[in-house]
């Protein structure tokens, strides 16, 4: 007989079906415009796919060492320093060291202020060239999850948890059509592989690779499927030091109180 480690004794006391109910639950109750600032205008100008379909593009590439609030201001506050222009063309003649200065001027709206000018020009260029001008070729056409995350690592500053986290706010919340969902990872953030490890599914601080393979084992058809309850959970009632476990929405699964 094999012997197991703690954690997987305790990911048989998790019912893996009710996780995924509550899981399923949660993502259809989360679709439609998505509040991702609770600045009505940021978030009108994010939900605008036909639109401004780059404004989602370029928050998504802020989305790095500031709170996921912060960043996804950050092209609605561009917008305003342009005195309310934000289309395309107007973004595409900006230089680096113009970018430079309207995100820093009067203060700065991402910490990493050289580095994320960078990141936004090196956007509005790669999409104006790879896209002519029209971020939403990234996802149209109903192509295969797999396309899309490789689109966005195409753009500086994009790695495997921001490529998949475009993809799973596009697909799961925002509607966008896909001709399958394999390749859409669970973004296997601290919040994500703290609850996990709750749940039993990983040993405490696992790696996050070990948070994701483990995600594609419960849900190969739909490895993010767990995400966004995950992600919820962990920064506002399973937290670290401080767990509210009788406020959890996972509390009638999860090991620790059942």
């Amino acid at each position: 007989m094999t012997k197991q480690t703690p954690a997987e004794g305790r990911s048989r006391v998790t019912d893996v079906g009710a996780l995924l109910r509550l899981a399923r639950e949660f993502n259809e109750a989360q679709r439609g415009p998505i509040p991702f600032t609770k600045d009505a205008d940021a978030d009108a100008l994010l939900n605008d796919l036909k639109g401004h379909p780059h404004a989602f593009v370029l928050a998504c590439l802020m989305d790095r060492q500031v709170k996921a609030e912060t960043a996804w201001l950050v092209p609605h506050r561009v917008r305003e320093r342009l005195g309310g222009g934000f289309g395309m063309g107007e973004l595409a003649r900006l230089s680096r060291e113009r970018l430079f200065e309207l995100m820093t001027q009067p203060n700065p709206i991402h910490w990493l202020k050289r580095p994320m000018a960078s990141v936004f020009h090196a956007a509005v260029e790669r999409i104006a060239r790879e896209y002519a001008g029209d971020a939403s070729r990234i996802w149209s056409g109903s192509p295969p999850s797999a396309t899309i995350v490789r689109r966005f690592l195409g753009f500086e500053g994009a790695g495997p948890k921001i490529a998949t986290m475009a993809a799973n706010i596009l697909v799961n919340q925002l509607g966008v059509p896909v001709s399958d969902r394999y390749s859409i990872d669970i973004s296997a953030d601290r919040h994500v592989r703290r609850v996990f490890a709750f749940l039993g599914f990983v040993p405490k601080k696992a790696h996050e690779t070990v948070v994701v393979y483990r995600a594609r084992e419960l849900s190969p058809e739909y490895p993010w499927i767990f995400d966004l309850l995950l992600w919820e959970t962990g920064r506002t009632t399973c937290r670290k030091g401080d767990p509210q476990c009788h406020q959890c929405r996972l509390r009638t699964i999860c090991p620790s109180t059942t």
